[in-house]
């Protein structure tokens, strides 16, 4: 373990979850412990929750670590790595914490790890406050690819809140070094795609419901797409009662874009569909490669891949603008954000990053 230990404020801008799994993960791969506090300040439950503590266990395993302070509610903890090993891992939440979280701090890792890893994570697969596995698969999945990226993620059930219950096997080759990426060239949308979905006792009107608000809320923008959302009761691979709308637009480049939403108690289903719809719009209007969820997640790839990436984006969110101050902070990735010279496009930026060329010692 290197003498230096970084320091990183997790009350800082965003001040939640996110800090945590950047810097744990970027720690973790660069094999300098770190010591966070305030943890997540800015939340009306200050401290970690199930789900985080899940995640920096699972990190602590995967590289042979030293882990201090590391329980619920805890606002300081001190990560020491080790060598990160491969291999089987298991991490469950116990409640309907996100899945999606936890691959958000363990893939990272697993890219620089002595062999491949088989993780199995277990929680809440589509739940709020997180992305949906299905993004995760259908969208995050295609462009981390474009680093170099190679993992298998296996659905073998679905949770939902509050009972969570599901569970995803992640199965990840490690890389050499990350390649770095351009997304600088929207095209045009060629096809919109989604599903409505419910679980459980929920009625499977629900979910035609949804799909057909969200169809007709996109048509008023999108008049000449086929656009093909698919209605679905989950029956054996779900745990628990759940409903949601997830809908994603693909471009002649390969850009891809989602809406989603969660149906809840006392919500109309087609207020579920409506709301997933305006979001995708929302994030096609912008004209840019990326939408407002994926553009956090791929900072810290930007950070250690080997070379120069750009991405074309809308607005910047403080989730990125997080990761970004936590990627600069603990690695020499130095980002520039810069206003797109395209006229039609004025709320559109480009994020670039000379990364700092992270290579695997064991390969």
């Amino acid at each position: 373990m290197a003498a230096t230990a970084f320091e990183m404020d997790g009350s800082v801008m965003e001040g939640g979850g996110q800090i945590l799994r950047v810097s744990v993960a970027l720690s973790c791969i660069q094999g300098t412990s770190i010591k966070i506090n305030k943890i997540r300040a800015g939340r009306s439950t200050p401290g970690l929750r199930p789900q985080h503590l899940s995640g920096l266990e699972l990190v602590r395993d995967m590289c042979s670590g030293s882990l201090e302070g590391a329980t619920v509610g805890s606002t300081e903890i001190t990560l020491a790595p080790g060598k990160i090993k491969g291999g089987n891992h298991i991490a469950d939440t116990h409640t309907a914490g996100s899945v999606g979280l936890l691959m958000q701090v363990s893939l990272p890792c697993a890219l620089f790890a002595q062999g491949p890893s088989e993780l199995c994570l277990k929680g809440g697969t589509n739940a709020e406050m997180a992305p949906q596995i299905d993004y995760t698969l259908k969208v995050f999945k295609p462009i981390a690819e474009r680093f170099g990226v190679q993992f298998v993620c296996d659905l073998k059930m679905r949770g939902y809140y509050p009972k969570g219950g599901g569970e995803v096997v992640l199965k990840v080759n490690p890389v050499k070094e990350l390649s770095p990426i351009n997304l600088t060239e929207r095209g045009n949308i060629t096809k919109i795609y989604g599903r409505a979905f419910v679980a459980g006792v929920l009625p499977f009107k629900l979910a035609k419901d949804m799909s057909t608000a969200a169809v007709r809320t996109i048509r008023k923008e999108i008049k000449d797409l086929y656009i093909n959302i698919q209605s679905l009761q989950e029956k054996d691979k779900a745990c628990g009662n759940g409903n949601g709308i997830i809908i994603i637009a693909e471009s002649s480049t390969g850009c891809l874009f989602a809406g989603s939403s969660l149906g809840k108690k006392g919500v109309y289903a087609d207020k579920v569909g409506i709301e997933a719809a305006e979001m995708l719009l929302r994030n096609i209007r912008h004209n840019g490669c990326v939408d407002e969820f994926l553009q956090d997640q791929l900072i810290i790839f930007m950070a250690l891949a080997n070379g120069t990436s750009r991405i074309r984006t809308g607005p910047i969110t403080l989730h990125t603008q997080t990761a970004i101050h936590v990627a600069e902070q603990l690695t020499n990735a130095k980002f520039v954000i810069s206003k797109s010279e395209d006229e039609l496009a004025n709320n559109t930026y480009v994020i670039e990053c000379q990364g700092v060329g992270a290579t695997n010692p064991n390969l």
